[in-house]
């Protein structure tokens, strides 16, 4: 009895398996007689059916109705064209089915070349793929600006990724589609899509690959700085970014957008350490870099390093003598140098100051006028620096009551 059930069990399967084979067969005779819905509609379920012994067959059968519909439609369009007659074609169709057929012709190729049942490989179906998409692919090219242009950003980027993705997969085993001619311009906008719709990891993946032709590098590698920075999350993503950004910056040493976007980040909180080797690295490569000696100089006024900050930032205004946030910086820096070392100096029952100490202090004092009077003179409505405080400080502690009355008055006081 178990036999005649397992018996049983094998001939309704078997059963099952020829019917689901046949469905295929009938689909695509359906295809041939142009009744793609109804083809559509029967195929689909046997393409993941347990039931499909030839899933080759199946998804190739998927291709033919989408390239099939395909090629109807363009063929419409391409009298319509001739004939200048407007005769209305189903454009949305027409995209949307060379976009199916090639994702089917590829899923036919992953399960072609597969062994059988005795552990051999017979492929079928690959030749012919190959001569319908060796060119036919190009028309993804179109497929994907239309659907750019329509802002159906996932379509087209469906569209660019897979006309790039096609020339490396198996399917075009023997034939180099690499090297076409619109390789790096399709991958830029694949780049660019996949940068809109967030898909940074896809976004990096097909800008390199634009970043490759030298035509298309400027613009990719913008794509590949950016997407490497949105999608920073880990610490080795951190390191990716600033490693491209520094690479661009090397490239590019007079483009300030990267100095910049270096600045950002080495201004982030927990990275002054990082800051000041990244700026001395700066320095060194361009001596003549006033921005880089600027950010050494504000880095060691934030740490209270007045001296150092002072020569540093004398650096910066040999090259620019009218950097006007400098000279006020220095100002700054000599005034807070005068006040740190007239604590230092006073007697510590007293609070005096000895006459030599005094002079001590007024000679960095006067020191600090000269620049912060400077600033005062290039920048008199205060517009890129407020001079007016510190100027009150330095006139104050200087004795000079006429002076620090009219500063007072400045500022409302």
């Amino acid at each position: 009895m178990k036999k005649l059930i397992m018996m049983a069990v094998t001939v309704a399967a078997s059963a099952t398996a020829f019917a689901q084979d046949n469905v295929v067969k009938e689909a695509q005779k359906l295809c041939d007689k142009g009744e793609f819905e109804e083809a559509l509609k029967i195929i689909t379920p046997a393409l993941t059916s347990d039931a499909t012994t030839d899933k080759a067959a199946a998804w190739n059968t998927l291709n033919n109705i989408h390239y099939q519909k395909f090629a109807g439609i363009q063929q419409k369009k391409a009298e319509s064209e001739i004939k200048k007659d407007n005769t209305p074609y189903d454009t949305l169709g027409m995209h949307r089915s060379i976009i199916a057929a090639m994702e089917a012709a590829l899923k036919c190729d992953e399960f072609d070349r597969q062994p059988n049942e005795k552990g051999k490989v017979k492929i079928r179906f690959r030749k012919a793929n190959q001569d319908r998409y060796q060119m036919g692919r190009l028309n993804l090219i179109q497929a994907g600006l239309f659907e750019y242009n329509h802002k159906n950003l996932d379509n087209a980027q469906k569209a660019w990724t897979l006309y790039i993705d096609s020339a490396e997969d198996p399917m075009f085993t023997d034939i180099d589609l690499t090297k076409d001619e619109y390789r790096a311009e399709i991958a830029y906008f694949a780049g660019l899509v996949s940068y809109q719709k967030k898909d940074y990891a896809s976004a990096v993946k097909y800008a390199k690959i634009a970043a490759q032709d030298s035509a298309k590098a400027a613009d990719a590698n913008e794509i590949l700085l950016f997407s490497q920075k949105e999608n920073c999350k880990t610490k080795e993503d951190s390191l990716a970014y600033v490693g491209i950004l520094k690479d661009l910056h090397k490239q590019k040493p007079n483009e300030d957008k990267y100095f910049n976007l270096l600045m950002e980040y080495y201004s982030a909180p927990g990275r002054q350490a990082e800051r000041m080797k990244w700026l001395e690295e700066e320095i060194t490569a361009d001596p003549n870099n006033k921005m880089a000696w600027a950010l050494k100089g504000e880095a060691e006024m934030n740490s209270q390093k007045w001296n150092e900050a002072v020569e540093s930032y004398k650096k910066a205004l040999e090259i620019d003598p009218n950097f006007i946030q400098v000279i006020f910086n220095i100002g700054v820096c000599l005034n807070s140098k005068a006040i740190e070392l007239k604590d230092q100096l006073a007697d510590k029952k007293t609070g005096g100051l000895t006459t030599a100490n005094l002079n001590k202090v007024k000679e960095v004092l006067n020191q600090a006028l000269t620049y912060m009077e400077k600033a005062k003179e290039q920048d008199p409505s205060r517009e890129k620096v407020n001079w007016a405080y510190p100027l009150y400080q330095i006139y104050y502690s200087l004795g000079n009551k006429e002076k620090s009355a009219e500063m007072e008055k400045l500022l409302g006081n």
